[in-house]
């Protein structure tokens, strides 16, 4: 079977799953910990800081694995496992040592599906239909994105029904369903060659891979970029309330405008893919964040800032989005890597900006964004400096 549209089914569920799975848990976390587990503010950041640092660690072997030997889709399965392991317990037990604990390693392992779920789309397309890869990257990733939208509402229902035990069945449900059709709908691939390949940006051919600074620098990039995602959502309704001196809940309508603008220009970024180098698109990504967090930075108003939500799409579907296909291209035959490098870069972004919305708590909000426009000028230099290798 090739890579049509009934071929990408079965995978768009495994996503669909996946994005459900996280999606009802992640953003009533803290909820969770303080009103079941009854978790102190210092276990609750432990918690906080142990769950993205072990799930980072996870996905990193569990990418490294799956490059050197054929058990991609396998390892899906055992990862979907795992989060049917993780979240099944989790919502019957209450003790925190035990959480931290599951969280440290069957969650951690789990955590490993989402960029495994990329590494195997981007190895499917290599086989079957290279030249719209990065397009079969940036559709499953929109898959997911509707997930989000999705899966916080969905969360609040069941939370409202059946409280916090609901929530995380739900959850293990999601991943048991992953773990389904990943072993009886998608077949296991061999693992991709590692040829002698031109470089990602259109350069003369060399050997397979980026240098390891180019890689260190691609994925500082990367971190400088999505640490404004994680500053700007949550800085959103205080910014509101006390330097816009308007109705906090406002947040909400300025953060799903976006997201549903953000899910079309996945796919138009995605199409334009076969015509226009991935790198530009991410320049022009990165450039999009430097002028969203610059005008949020100074703007008056909310209706200023919802007319500034499509800018700020665009910097998202560019970062996001086309930002998978990038790094995979730096390292050709080594898709589950490549993308956890990537993927890794977010969490670690998220960990960053605890402190800068400390710092604007104290100072004013503002300064959240514009030091989230700081962050996005950085990295679009870093970005503009780490060239790829000029032709001989």
């Amino acid at each position: 079977m090739r890579a049509g549209r009934f071929r990408l089914l079965p995978l768009g569920v495994v996503f669909l799953t996946v994005g459900l799975s996280t999606a009802v848990v992640l953003p009533f976390l803290s909820l969770f910990l303080d009103r079941e587990v009854h978790a102190s503010p210092l276990r609750v950041t432990v918690f906080l800081v142990v769950a993205p640092l072990s799930g980072v660690v996870a996905s990193a072997l569990v990418g490294r694995l799956s490059d050197r030997l054929p058990i991609r889709r396998a390892l899906l399965v055992g990862a979907a496992l795992a989060g049917v392991v993780g979240a099944g317990t989790t919502a019957y037990v209450r003790d925190y040592w035990i959480l931290l604990g599951l969280t440290a390693t069957a969650l951690a392992l789990a955590n490993s599906l989402f960029p495994q779920s990329f590494a195997y789309t981007r190895a499917l397309f290599d086989r079957d239909d290279p030249a719209r890869a990065a397009f079969g990257v940036s559709l499953m990733r929109t898959v997911f994105s509707l997930a989000w939208v999705a899966g916080p509402a969905l969360a609040a229902v069941l939370l409202d029904v059946g409280g916090f035990r609901l929530v995380y069945g739900m959850a293990a449900v999601m991943y048991a369903l992953a773990a389904l059709v990943a072993a009886f709908r998608l077949e296991e691939l061999p693992l991709p060659a590692r040829p002698v390949a031109a470089d990602p940006d259109g350069a003369a051919p060399g050997p397979p891979g980026a240098s390891r600074l180019r890689l260190a620098l691609t994925a500082l990039t990367f971190v400088l970029l999505q640490c404004p995602l994680t500053v700007g959502v949550q800085a959103m309704p205080l910014f509101i309330d006390t330097e816009l001196n308007d109705d906090p809940s406002r947040a909400g309508l300025v953060l799903g405008l976006c997201a549903a603008l953000e899910i079309p220009l996945i796919l138009g970024l995605g199409a334009l893919t076969a015509r226009v180098r991935l790198r530009t698109l991410v320049l022009v990504g990165a450039a999009c964040g430097v002028a969203y967090y610059a005008t949020a930075a100074l703007v008056p108003s909310v209706p200023v800032l919802l007319f500034a939500q499509p800018v700020n799409a665009l910097f998202i579907a560019a970062v996001s989005g086309i930002g998978i296909a990038y790094v995979q291209d730096l390292l050709p035959g080594e898709p589950g890597r490549a993308t956890t490098l990537f993927t890794n870069t977010f969490p670690i972004g998220a960990m960053l900006a605890g402190p800068l919305l400390g710092i604007s708590a104290q100072v004013g909000y503002r300064w959240a964004y514009g030091m989230s426009t700081a962050l996005c000028a950085t990295g679009l230099l870093v970005l503009l400096l780490t060239r790829p290798r000029t032709r001989a």
